[in-house]
């Protein structure tokens, strides 16, 4: 998943903030200078201009966004009030050099605000969440402004721009008429208080679920009750517990309805109890029920729609994805139901079969697919994740999988740099050196899980790569593996390994950025392909030559067995139904919340999402949706609203080029190179759609997909 967060983009600023407090810019501090004496005064004279988080307090976040703002918009006011004619260099250009202080800021505070906050970090997010709206909406609703870029725009055919100045200029205008520049001034009006209100809601629902997440975990006293789990895993509960100051044993959530350990737990009441707090995390009633929050923000976003000229929140979301309309989305995924479903109801009888046989005396519910699929896959493939485990220790699927695959296909190296300043000494730091030995980016690895942190995985960047501004690309990924107890070592499961390749994949596109302008650099894409580097990058988690580089046993060295290595490959499409089945049903109902025509009334979320589940076929009793509406935080508290079906036809695109890798070679420079050169290093600077079919030669086919699902054609297009 990409986080991206620059300030020209519209309300990113304000995706991942907190509290209902709803402030205006008016009634906001306005320093007339930022002392100099804070670290974001002026960018960091560390390499490649990191953050220096060893100065960077607390407190030093909300005066320099305040000054941001302030400054970004006198440089904004001097464009829009110019008397000399407006080009691309005096207008469009200088709104790129706008806002430096700001960037600076606001890239390093959303960091920390999702993966290491505390309540000063919240409460400034509060405050600044609707002044930040604000600022966005004064500068892309501003008619002087907007008109100027508008009369460069009706110049463009006899400009003779270079391809990208071009792809810049229609960028800024197609952004200006998307957020509402050709309103009324009435209109305008009532946008900005919507686009107020949502920052706001996005704010409290983040900070809600946040909270709900770290109060649902599951706690026990009783030992007994975690049977099943492995030594190193009880121990990490209790230190989990010991760290909330509690007696016994705690199990954190993350961001997902299912939850690993529901693979292994051995009591029925445990993986019950633990589902269930998973499952009714966010709509207890309370202060950290979401319903009402999401509820409004499905009404007011299909209201800014109307205003906007569109019929639903998707049908805007979509004007500039390549699926273009939210009706092109949905037919892919209807087209994909029949199948997974059907492979699913198979898996289910399959696991009730085990169930039976064991005269276990139940009908198979959520909490217990994974445990009993567990044992249908042992049982199937001979395979058991507690002795797969032992070969994917952390640091070595980092350094000898996912650095030596890139170093093998791009040709890049990576040294750890020690002495470069982190924000939590879980982090490590790496500088990336070109093949030519030149220094390419510099890489932030956060991997375990904290109360503090926002569940899931992520890439974003601290500093995006850009030849105006002269900067080369600081990224960082995140994710939320389990930490273990001090001394031992972090094993994972052949997910969170494919979990790291895939964030590493963001990491690569924006690491390869080589563009002229910020806002078109590296990962500034649209949704739906965003996750093809990342996901195409998974691929060789599983590539044999760079498996058996990092497959190996943490205390002895030995290459996992072939025999153990085949299982995997084998086992690769098991339980595939039912995993295209929950994140099909996540997709769809995120859809069907933002498809809601601007008349509808406010609905009931329990109601809204047990109908739209019905209605998409996908209310599967056994499978349950990936993300439940009350903690969706892609589409409620990120920028996946009416987007997460890209997750499904970005892995359309992915396979097809990995399908293209195996039938030229396979893991080659001169394959990486070209994809590198054609696509990774190209961000948003020219049509995605002609990009990406230029690379591959054709237009994308959804063959490769079904083929590496292991799921028969006809089953899904009939």
């Amino acid at each position: 998943m990409v986080r991206r967060f620059t300030v020209l983009t519209a309300l990113s600023l304000a995706l991942f903030c907190t509290s209902s407090w709803i402030a205006t810019p008016q009634q906001a501090p306005k320093p007339a200078t930022l002392a100099q004496s804070n670290p974001f005064a002026a960018a960091s004279t560390l390499p490649f201009q990191a953050p220096p988080f060893d100065k960077i307090k607390d407190g030093d976040y909300q005066p320099a966004i305040e000054q941001g703002m302030k400054l970004q918009r006198a440089e904004i006011d001097a464009i829009a009030n110019s008397s000399a004619p407006p080009t691309l260099a005096n207008t469009i250009e200088a709104m790129e050099r706008s806002g430096q202080l700001l960037t600076r800021v606001t890239k390093v505070f959303f960091n920390l605000t999702q993966s290491n906050t505390n309540d000063t970090l919240q409460k400034v997010e509060s405050d600044e969440a609707p002044r930040l709206a604000a600022h966005q909406d004064a500068i892309y609703l501003d008619s002087k402004l907007f008109q100027r870029v508008a009369a460069i725009y009706q110049q463009r055919d006899s400009l003779k721009l270079d391809a990208e100045s071009l792809r810049l200029l229609e960028f800024y205008y197609k952004k200006f008429v998307h957020s509402g520049a050709n309103l009324s001034d009435s209109d305008k009006a009532a946008l900005k208080k919507l686009n107020e209100e949502e920052s706001t809601l996005t704010n409290a629902f983040t900070t809600k679920l946040l909270a709900a997440t770290k109060d649902a975990a599951y706690v026990t006293k009783d030992k007994d009750a975690l049977t099943g789990l492995t030594d190193a895993q009880v121990t990490a509960a209790a230190l989990a517990a010991k760290e909330r100051k509690l007696d016994g044993y705690v199990v954190p959530l993350q961001n997902t309805t299912q939850q690993p350990d529901l693979d292994s737990l051995s009591h029925r009441s445990t993986r019950h109890a633990l589902f269930e707090n998973s499952w009714n995390r966010a709509d207890h009633g309370g202060v950290n029920d979401t319903r009402d929050t999401i509820a409004r923000l499905a009404q007011l976003r299909s209201q800014k729609a109307q205003l906007l000229g569109f019929p639903n929140y998707a049908s805007w979301k979509l004007e500039d994805q390549m699926a273009k309309t939210p009706e092109a989305a949905l037919k892919f995924m209807d087209a994909l139901v029949p199948g997974a479903t059907a492979r699913a109801a198979v898996e289910a009888r399959d696991i009730q079969a085990v169930i039976d046989a064991q005269k276990a005396g139940f009908k198979l519910e959520p909490w217990d697919w994974n445990f009993y699929a567990e044992q249908v896959r042992k049982a199937r493939y001979d395979m058991d994740e507690a002795q797969i485990k032992p070969y994917f220790e952390l640091n070595n699927v980092l350094e000898n999988g996912v650095f030596y695959a890139a170093s093998r296909l791009y040709g890049i190296s990576f040294k750890e740099r020690k002495d470069v300043p982190v924000y939590n000494p879980d982090v490590r730091a790496f500088e990336v050196f070109d093949a030519d030995g030149q220094p390419l980016a510099l890489f932030y690895a956060d991997y375990f899980k904290r109360d503090n942190k926002n569940g899931g995985a992520w890439m974003s960047n601290f500093v995006d790569q850009s030849k105006l501004l002269g900067t080369l690309p600081v990224v960082y990924n995140v994710c939320n593996f389990s930490k273990p107890a001090p001394g031992e070592p972090a094993l994972l499961s052949f997910r969170d390994v494919t979990t790291m390749f895939h964030e590493f994949g963001h990491a690569l596109h924006g690491m390869f950025a080589d563009s002229q302008y910020p806002i078109l650099s590296g990962t500034a894409v649209a949704r739906d392909f965003v996750e093809f580097p990342s996901q195409f990058n998974e691929h060789w988690a599983s590539y044999p030559a760079v498996f058996s580089h990092y497959a190996k046993h943490y205390k002895t060295g030995a290459p996992m067995p072939a025999e153990l290595a085949e299982k995997i490959k084998k086992a690769a499409t098991f339980n595939q139904g039912y995993a295209l089945t929950e994140i099909l049903a996540a997709a769809e109902l995120d859809m069907q919340w933002h498809t809601l025509p601007p008349s509808t009334p406010l609905q009931k979320p329990d109601a809204f999402e047990s109908a739209a589940l019905e209605k998409t076929r996908l209310a599967l009793s056994a499978v349950p949706p990936r993300y439940r509406s009350t903690y969706f935080a892609h589409i409620w508290g990120g920028d996946y609203g009416a987007g997460y079906y890209a997750y499904l036809w970005a892995e359309m695109l992915d396979d097809d080029a990995f399908q293209w890798f195996e039938d030229h070679g396979g893991l080659t420079r001169a394959n990486g190179d070209r994809l590198r050169r054609m696509v990774l290093s190209r961000g948003n600077t020219e049509d995605l759609a002609d990009l990406y079919k230029a690379w591959l030669g054709a237009e994308p086919s959804i063959e490769p997909m079904l083929k590496y699902r292991g799921l028969a054609e006809p089953a899904i297009s009939k």
